[in-house]
């Protein structure tokens, strides 16, 4: 029985998306059915690995302020 990869297979679904389709996938996403997070959850380790120190700060600082508001 072969195992099934989540990160592949998100990989190929939106790999040859336009980076408006790719926005258009994130915003339809975002407050929608949560199986629908794990997908989100693929797409941000993507932009993770990419990001330089400072930029990987910068998000955790952003989260860090979301979960910390009023």
């Amino acid at each position: 029985m072969s195992q099934f990869n989540l990160r592949e297979a998100i990989t190929q679904i939106v790999q040859d998306k336009s980076e408006s389709e790719l926005g258009e996938i994130i915003r339809d996403s975002i407050d929608s059915d949560e199986k629908a997070l794990p997908g989100l959850g693929v797409l941000f380790e993507m932009i993770w690995k990419d990001s330089p120190a400072a930029e990987q700060q910068s998000l955790v600082g952003k989260l860090h302020g979301h979960l910390h508001k009023g």
